[in-house]
């Protein structure tokens, strides 16, 4: 083990990074900013190329960084997963979806760690970063690793460290926030945690992949079942005629003992809507359910259903018919100001509105130019002006981006819902819906 801890100490190592997406292509990066050769593996061939070519895909990346890595030849891609033997240290970065049932899909991790396995060479530190159930590493990685006839914690070692990444944040980044880490064994966490250090500034060490694994659902179940508690609120308020903004915000006084989560079409990104179901599968498995955490999943995942009924009620105020209604979708990432579409919202509502047979559905997004709902392809409409949004009978912000000029649209739209109250500096906003607003 000292042996392989003066490699890292001297960053006289090779850096493999399995998945170069939102989270894999950031901490492949850093480690070559950090001066340390880092090879990213993707199955991807698009991705390897315009990385092979100095060419960034990721909106929260500098452009120059990735010119530069690539240029040095600190940073390259490949498809060619036989090179990991060359690599002394592998992160698996790799998706975890669910299943249409909302099981767990942990297929992108058995790959990888069959990929790794073919390879695996004694002295590597194999860490899993992509988010997923208690006891995945030990119960399913580690078991495929040794067979290659290696023992993990002795020939090679292995460890937990889930991601945090948050999509648009212009002050936490890959290397400011810090991480955990738990290693299946004292020299597998030491190592783990060396390692990591080279790229992210501040690393905590805890006592098992298992608790990094749960901590990782505790982050962001805690705000899946906040942003439901306003969710909920939010209906209430609907129907009782209070405005559960001003509510939040006046709750937000208090200077202790509260947090403010703000209610909204829907929740998205890959994490805060898939790990309660990872949680409440594995829960079963111990004849427990998780019926607090999955009953906030599911107020989530209604609301782009109350959504839709806003609309609808607001159609028929007008004098058109749902199948003549004209609406435009403002917004179809899933948080303002990013490209992210994973799970977004706004593409449930527009799925409802077109089985509800509203046949003429558009959207305006300027991060997105064109998405895919029930098998039909959208392209975003262009050039958001007065003559346009005069066009629609309803106008609905499903996403508050900022470069929305939101005077511009109160001023010139029919009738206009709101569903993140993104017209609350505009003045003149009688011809406003807003989601929770008890109006």
């Amino acid at each position: 083990m000292n042996k392989v801890l003066n490699k890292i100490k001297e960053k006289n190592i090779i850096v493999g990074v399995v998945g170069m997406g939102y989270v894999g292509l950031p901490l492949a990066l850093e480690y070559a900013i950090q001066g340390v050769k880092t090879i990213g593996f993707e199955l991807d061939s698009n991705k390897v190329d315009l990385l092979n070519k100095g060419i960034n895909y990721n909106q929260d990346i500098d452009n120059k960084l990735i010119e530069k890595s690539t240029k040095n030849k600190l940073l390259s891609a490949t498809t060619d997963f036989s090179r990991l033997q060359e690599c002394d240290v592998l992160f698996i970065c790799v998706p975890t979806p669910f299943t249409v049932n909302k099981d767990p899909d942990i297929s992108y991790i058995i790959k990888a760690a069959e990929d790794i396995q073919t390879y695996l060479k004694k002295g590597q530190i194999i860490i899993l970063k992509s988010t997923t159930f208690p006891g995945t590493t030990q119960k399913y990685v580690l078991p495929i690793l040794e067979k290659s006839g290696l023992q993990a914690g002795k020939d090679f070692y292995l460890a937990f460290s889930p991601e945090r990444i948050d999509p648009g944040n212009k002050f936490w980044n890959t290397r400011n926030t810090p991480i955990v880490v738990g290693g299946i064994n004292e020299e597998s966490t030491k190592l783990a945690v060396e390692v990591t250090k080279i790229a992210i500034e501040k690393v905590v060490p805890v006592s098992s992949p298992s608790i990094a694994e749960m901590e990782k659902l505790l982050e962001n179940i805690f705000r899946s079942v906040n942003i439901a508690l306003v969710n909920e609120l939010a209906q209430l308020c609907d129907r009782i005629g209070v405005n559960i903004w001003e509510v939040v915000e006046a709750a937000s006084t208090k200077p202790f003992g509260f947090m403010p989560f703000w209610p909204g079409p829907g929740i998205g990104g890959h994490c805060i809507l898939i790990d309660p179901y990872y949680l409440s599968w594995m829960a079963r498995e111990y004849d427990f359910e998780t019926k607090f955490i999955t009953l906030a999943a599911e107020i989530n995942e209604d609301m782009p259903f109350y959504v839709r009924s806003m609309i609808v009620k607001e159609i028929a105020k007008q004098p058109v018919t749902l199948e003549n209604a004209r609406v435009l979708l403002l917004g179809m990432a899933f948080k303002k100001d990013v490209d992210d579409l994973r799970h977004s919202p706004a593409l449930k509502v527009m799925e409802l509105l077109l089985l509800e047979g509203i046949k003429n559905v558009s959207y305006h997004d300027p991060y997105i130019p064109q998405i895919k709902v029930n098998g039909q392809k959208f392209d975003s409409v262009k050039n958001l002006t007065s003559k346009l949004i005069k066009n629609y009978d309803i106008v609905v912000v499903t996403t508050d981006h900022s470069v929305f000029d939101y005077e511009m649209i109160a001023k010139n739209a029919k009738s206009i819902i709101d569903t993140r109250n993104a017209f609350k500096n505009v003045k003149n906003k009688k011809n406003v819906v807003l989601l929770g607003d008890g109006k």
